[in-house]
């Protein structure tokens, strides 16, 4: 059975904020080295499928040097590996049209799926994390006849309305889909893992009288009222890390006695572009406790329950606290980072200090996302000497010193 794997990646993860500011959701740092792009791809391969295309759009830059020809995950092949789409205009109507949505970004590539003769078309979100062998998928949405099979997982009742709800019969097939409703009795959410039939899935998109633009609002319920679509329960750890506390609590969340997704297994390796760093080295008064670093850290002061990548740097006096500081990150000396996510290249100056105090005010901007008491810092900030950032706070990428007011920055306040 031949597959293709389509990645969509190309998200712009809004509520990520300055996370995404210079890069897409998929190419978003995660776990200390890696990229949340390398798990649908470690899965692919993992999975014995070496036919993958990624599917980009917003901000590329960044996604397309981490993957460049796929040679960690085994894809730089002549036959089959990665391929990067990237959106182009369309003129099939006699105007230029751009894609708009999930379904489209699929439309636009069917040429890909008809030269690639693929059986079945393997629909994957870049902006997952999970570790799941597909072949047993495969072989249900080939036992079952089905024109499409939906990857779903039960979930909590109040966390409902964040997915794509299914309700299946006792053979799995779905009889109703419902893109993130207010009230359901249904308890099983789509993880937006999708397997078509490559011939109906090409019919479909490219029918007369359909212009379906996205997947779960308009083409998987199409397919669940006219198709043959059914439900594959998956029981595995499965996070979609599209906000700024689901980010956070899945990076926090490696940091257990026992994970509930060990990034250590042999007998599934998440592989990445990795660079080469010297070993983490500790200094002669260090203290950690609880910690993921990574290759290159130098930590000379305190770091506490939090996850650091490659190059950071924490200086003697300074102290880290249950907080994600990404690769090559300066914590000068006296600096305090608490309760934190800290992008690539961030200096934070002597005695400064980041997520200061009780004042838990949500964020004036985005109070229904972050007011778990979570700052967030963007790439390459300056943070000056002796500044106090409080909690719940948005500092944009690239500060300089002459941008913050004297003294502080309050907390819920977004500054740039």
């Amino acid at each position: 059975m031949s597959t293709l794997a389509l990645i969509l990646a190309g998200g712009s993860g809004p509520d990520l904020h300055v996370l995404t500011a210079n890069r897409s959701d998929a190419a978003v740092p995660f776990g200390g080295k890696y990229r949340v792009i390398d798990f649908p791809l470690s899965n692919c391969v993992n999975s014995s499928i070496f036919n993958v295309a990624v599917l980009t759009q917003y901000m590329p830059r960044s996604l397309n040097e981490h993957i460049r020809a796929g040679k960690p995950w085994d894809l730089d092949r002549d036959d089959g590996g990665v391929r990067l789409l990237h959106p182009y205009q369309a003129s099939a109507d006699g105007r230029g049209t751009w894609e708009q949505g999930s379904s489209d970004a699929i439309r636009f590539n069917l040429d890909v799926v008809r030269e690639s003769r693929a059986e079945h078309v393997l629909v994957l979100a870049g902006n997952h994390i999970y570790k799941m062998n597909y072949q047993p998928m495969l072989e249900f949405h080939r036992s079952r006849r089905a024109d499409l099979t939906v990857g779903v997982l039960a979930v909590p009742a109040h966390q409902t309305q964040r997915f794509g709800m299914i309700t299946a019969d006792a053979d799995g097939r779905i009889s109703r889909f419902e893109e993130k409703p207010r009230r359901t009795r249904s308890i099983l959410a789509s993880m937006g893992i999708y397997v078509f039939n490559s011939e109906v899935l090409n019919d479909v998109l490219m029918g007369p009288g359909l212009s379906h633009r996205q997947l779960g609002r308009e083409t998987v319920p199409w397919f669940v009222k006219h198709k043959r679509v059914f439900a594959y329960e998956f029981e595995g750890y499965w996070a979609n890390i599209g906000t700024i506390p689901a980010y956070y609590e899945a990076n926090m969340g490696l940091l257990a006695d026992i994970p509930a997704l060990d990034l250590s297994d042999p007998r599934w390796v998440i592989h990445t572009q990795s660079e080469q760093r010297p070993p983490v080295l500790l200094g002669a008064e260090a203290e950690v406790s609880g910690n993921l670093l990574c290759d290159g850290a130098l930590i000379e002061g305190r770091v506490v329950r939090s996850v650091l990548g490659p190059g950071v740097y924490v200086a003697p006096g300074a102290e880290v606290r249950d907080s994600i500081i990404m690769n090559d990150t300066i914590v000068a000396a006296g600096a305090v980072v608490d309760r934190a996510i800290v992008d690539k290249q961030v200096t934070i100056s002597e005695g400064a200090v980041v997520g200061f105090g009780s004042d838990n005010t949500p964020n004036t901007g985005s109070p229904g996302i972050l007011n778990t008491g979570i700052t967030v810092v963007g790439k390459r900030a300056f943070i000056p000497a002796g500044m106090v950032v409080g909690r719940n706070v948005i500092l944009a990428p690239h500060l300089r010193a002459e941008d913050y007011p004297p003294g502080q920055v309050p907390s819920g306040a977004s500054l740039g």
